[in-house]
């Protein structure tokens, strides 16, 4: 006879313990583990509700047919590796107002032109909010079809009713089903939204584009299993203030995972960019001291960069350092190394360090040019122009 025993469950990811913790080990909210009561193993297995599976040789299997379908933007192609794949589910993420859902409007329109029907989504606007900023860029088209609502069953209704090729979901910390428990946007809700969208996607062969929002720490917000339930995950970078947008590839099942995409974005919409390197340099006429060009690679695209580097006298006080496209602690290293063996006096200065456009550099290649730049705002000597 089975022996009734106590577990412990978070109330907001269902996570189970066998002990009580004040933080969900999967989800890490705090307070929400309860005990509830649990049967032993013993009790049975539940019936099978498919066919089991039968192990053949590998050999024996045919590879799946499914190609890229380009979306028709160049740039997001490339870090996608040709384009979408019918069946297969891509994450989205980036900060509130970088351009997400103007990137994905121009997707939509572009897959329409095509003769490709797409279905756009919208949890966090009306469809009236949409088709202005789809008549502001010139997005639009009969083969674009637009839905505002959050409700998971009514998405899916409008999947199968519609039949489009490209399903965009904006997003999905919006969607909520009555099927979990918790608010939308939860990680319970956001678990079970991304399941059963991703079922539907797989089950009608279509290409499936979930928007995500992101903490203030940049880590995509929701469960972290939403990552692993997704083939392709994309982040969605830039400085609100300038023009410029990245689409980092971070997890790509159906090609490279370390691809970049440059955009430009502007009041008539979104273009990309072939070839950035000219948005990552100053112009000037005459050389300037504390300024270094290097040639660094982003993922698998070579891009040229510049480091501006300045130094001041401390005004009191301790000498400040204000660092921006370059890593703090790295910077604080080449700081070092050039003042122990270079015996350059440069970390009694204030110091300033700062990549043209927004650039970040993470290539440690680049060092070389963080360090140029410091010496030559010392010694207040520049660089050649031709000197990359």
């Amino acid at each position: 006879m089975a022996t009734a025993r106590s577990q412990y469950r978070c109330s907001e990811c269902r996570h189970v313990t066998a002990k009580w913790v004040g933080r969900c080990l999967e989800c890490g909210t705090w307070g929400t583990v309860d005990e509830v009561p649990a049967l032993s193993a013993v009790a049975g297995r539940r019936p099978r509700l498919t066919a089991a599976s039968q192990a053949v040789p590998i050999t024996s299997i045919k590879p799946d047919a499914s190609r890229h379908r380009s979306t028709g933007v160049d740039e997001l192609d490339r870090v996608l590796g040709g384009g979408v794949v019918p069946g297969s589910v891509t994450l989205l993420a980036g900060d509130p107002g970088v351009g997400k859902s103007t990137l994905l409007l121009e997707v939509a329109h572009r897959w329409a032109q095509s003769g490709r029907r797409a279905l756009y989504i919208s949890g966090e606007e009306s469809a009236g909010q949409i088709r202005l900023r789809a008549d502001r860029i010139g997005c639009g088209g009969d083969q674009v079809y637009l839905a505002a609502e959050s409700d998971l069953h009514t998405v899916l209704e409008h999947i199968a009713t519609v039949k489009p090729a490209l399903v965009i979901v904006d997003s999905v910390q919006t969607m909520s089903t009555t099927e979990a428990d918790g608010v939308a946007g939860g990680v319970t809700q956001v678990r079970a939204v991304t399941a059963a969208l991703t079922a539907a996607a797989k089950a009608n062969g279509v290409a499936l584009i979930l928007v995500g929002h992101v903490t203030k720490d940049g880590a995509i917000a929701g469960p972290r299993s939403l990552e692993h339930l997704v083939d392709v995950v994309l982040h969605f970078e830039g400085d609100r203030n300038g023009s410029l947008r990245m689409v980092r590839g971070i997890k790509n099942r159906f090609g490279a995972a370390d691809e970049v995409g440059c955009f430009l974005l502007h009041d008539n919409g979104i273009a990309g960019v072939t070839d950035p390197s000219n948005l990552f340099l100053d112009q000037r006429s005459a050389p300037v001291p504390g300024t270094a060009i290097t040639v660094t690679l982003d993922g698998k695209r070579p891009l040229i960069g510049e480091v501006q580097a300045l130094l001041a006298s401390p005004s009191g006080g301790s000498p400040r350092r204000a660092v921006s496209g370059i890593d703090h602690s790295r910077a604080a290293m080449i700081t070092a190394v050039l003042e122990k063996h270079g015996k350059l006096p440069v970390a009694v200065n204030d110091i300033y360090l700062s990549t043209v456009g927004g650039m970040r550099l993470t290539d440690p290649s680049s060092d070389l040019a963080v360090a140029i730049a410091l010496a030559s705002a010392l010694s207040e000597l520049p660089l050649p122009t031709t000197a990359v």
